[in-house]
């Protein structure tokens, strides 16, 4: 089976850094990318980067903080995050593309992960 499983979310105060990971398995993808959706909120695109290409796009919040990575052996996408603000508090999902097409839109992926909370307090 395909699995999606994150790692490294947790509680931090405004300023902090996390690192989080996202463990592929049962197939490869052309793309991942992270998502994240806040209580009472749509989720929205974070990151995303191609496998292949090394491709990478940034939603305008994430930009010049955050910084997304692969280990394409390990089948492993990071999400590196700095100046971390209270805004940026949501449970954060990892997501797997097929054909790496519309990497910036959840329709592009069709597998995720259950989810890694990340709260900044201010």
């Amino acid at each position: 089976q395909v699995q999606l499983v994150e790692s490294g979310g947790g509680l931090v105060q405004a300023g902090d850094s996390l690192r989080l990971s996202c463990a592929a398995s049962g197939r490869t993808f052309s793309s991942m990318g992270w998502f994240r959706q806040a209580p009472g909120r749509e989720r929205e695109f974070v990151a995303t980067i191609g496998w292949a290409t090394d491709s990478t796009y940034y939603s305008n919040s994430a930009k010049g903080r955050f910084s997304i990575s692969r280990d394409n052996a390990k089948s492993t996408v990071y999400l590196q995050m700095n100046s971390l603000k209270p805004e940026d508090t949501a449970v954060y999902y990892c997501a797997g593309g097929i054909l790496g097409l519309r990497m910036t839109m959840s329709s592009g992926y069709e597998y995720w992960g259950q989810g890694t909370q990340v709260t900044v307090s201010s």
